[in-house]
């Protein structure tokens, strides 16, 4: 999401596999994420640990038959652009790439508990670049939830932000990232949350997370909005600011860097025993 003010040279500790996070990566004064001793985006929370994938997974997977095709490579028919108007992405060569600082993309249908897959490519020019300014961009669901985007191959930042995470919430299991350039995959189920007739939370939004063949998240929920989308205002805690119906827009973020994406399908989970 936002980019942080970085202070002093970062250094990790390797120890018995475990890579040791540093303060200067984020911030210290944000409040404690409920349950962990952590401050939200705290750089000294420790790094998830390094998972080479393997060459391929879902890359490229045809769409099921029971999918919304969301891009083939050929047209963005079913994406408009978050500030209005069409989708004004480049186009080419099978794949979209962000134009930075012209809006995010979102989808013109909604979906309620669903199975997305998608894949990306971060950027080859970093020149300069650390942690946030790396690749940056997200999965955004409903403009409130945050499946992070960024180019955390070898590049540290504070473990709440890095790819993969539940952004400002919840780090990723591990890190499964490919080097910039390679295409990789997403795949995510999301259940939506639910909300009572007077109000009152019942169920809480929840992601299972796939990188590359690589678990990050499982059935993991989402304790609010993602802080600095939704209303919720950034290095806050996430929060579930109103109830919104079970069904979702996607948007892929706008963070001013130039993400490529292609093959993009989602289908409705559905319910049991019922057709």
């Amino acid at each position: 999401m936002n980019v942080p003010q970085f202070i002093g040279i970062c250094f990790l500790a390797f120890a018995a596999g475990t890579i040791y996070g540093q303060a200067n990566l984020g911030y210290t004064d944000t409040p404690i994420i409920p349950g962990t001793p952590w401050h939200v985006h705290d750089g000294a929370r420790p790094q998830p640990r390094i998972v080479t994938p393997a060459a391929t997974f879902s890359l490229l997977a045809p769409a099921p038959s029971d999918a919304t095709v969301l891009f083939d490579g050929t047209d963005l028919s079913q994406w408009h652009s978050a500030n209005g108007g069409p989708a004004n992405w480049t186009l080419e060569n099978g794949y979209v790439e962000v134009v930075p600082y012209s809006g995010g993309m979102r989808t013109n249908q909604k979906f309620g508990d669903f199975q997305l897959h998608l894949e990306f490519a971060e950027p080859t020019d970093v020149q300069g670049k650390t942690g946030q300014g790396r690749g940056n961009s997200g999965v955004l669901i409903n403009d409130m939830y945050e499946v992070q985007i960024l180019d955390s191959y070898k590049s540290p930042t504070y473990p709440d932000g890095q790819a993969g995470a539940l952004y400002g919430q919840t780090p990723p299991l591990v890190n499964a990232c490919k080097p910039p350039g390679e295409w990789q995959s997403y795949d995510i189920i999301f259940e939506c949350p639910l909300w009572d007739t007077s109000g009152k939370l019942i169920k809480k939004a929840s992601a299972t997370v796939i990188q590359n063949g690589v678990v990050l998240h499982n059935r993991r929920e989402f304790f609010g909005s993602t802080d600095g989308i939704g209303g919720v205002p950034h290095k806050t805690l996430g929060a579930y600011t109103k109830p919104h119906p079970p069904q979702v827009f996607i948007e892929l973020q706008d963070h001013h860097n130039p993400v490529r994406f292609r093959n993009i399908w989602i289908r409705e989970i559905g319910k049991y025993d019922q057709s």
